[in-house]
């Protein structure tokens, strides 16, 4: 009973192939339009907002730390926390433009 079964699984039918084919081919468009191209679209907007950061502007990092930006190299920034504490921290790690309470209400 379980031979005839596989041999049935295996057996080739007439359209199969081009069935399996055309159902590949759908999972594939899905996965670009829904997830592949909207991630490389998003990948696009951030590295235009990291490169259109400039000296002074305050930064939020993905770990947290509010910062202003005082120096900006190739792969790093230096950010000022606090008045005369500055930290290098990487390009990469800066998530969004915020308002600095610390450099701003001189505390």
């Amino acid at each position: 009973m379980i031979s005839s079964i596989l041999l049935q699984a295996t057996a080739p039918e007439t359209g199969a192939g081009y069935s399996s084919i055309l159902m590949l081919i759908a999972i594939f468009a899905i996965f670009y339009f829904f997830m592949i191209r909207p991630q490389k679209k998003r990948q696009e907007e951030i590295k235009k907002f990291r490169d259109a950061l400039s000296v002074g502007d305050s930064v939020v990092t993905s770990g947290g730390i509010h910062g202003k930006i005082k120096e900006i190299n190739d792969n790093t920034m230096v950010l000022e926390i606090a008045n005369n504490v500055n930290i290098t921290v990487d390009k990469a790690s800066i998530f969004a433009i915020g308002n600095n309470p610390s450099n701003e209400g001189g505390r």
